[in-house]
């Protein structure tokens, strides 16, 4: 009984901080972006939430996912395709 009472103290206290705690999911394509680039990212989200939010730097959570420029989609084409597309009108000029 008293794991079960503890895992409910647990279930409840992370509730609680979920309110209160930002989470920033950031998605980018697949294109390369460095480590350092990310850091930044990541440095300079959390610090906008602090600045105009007055967030917590601490409890603040960025995720970055990178996502396929096959698995990203505008206007009914993968980016992968507009690319090609982008990269021939370039050639053409």
């Amino acid at each position: 009984m008293l794991a079960a009472s503890n895992h409910c103290y647990l279930n409840n206290h992370l509730n609680h901080q979920e309110r209160h705690m930002p989470y920033v999911n950031i998605k980018i394509t697949k294109e390369g972006a460095t480590a350092e680039q990310k850091a930044e990212l990541i440095s300079g989200v959390t610090q906008l939430l602090r600045d105009v939010l007055n967030k917590n730097p601490a409890t603040t959570v960025v995720v970055i996912d990178e996502v396929e420029t096959d698995n990203w989609g505008i206007g009914g084409e993968t980016v992968t395709v507009l690319r090609q597309q982008a990269a021939l009108k370039q050639q053409d000029q």
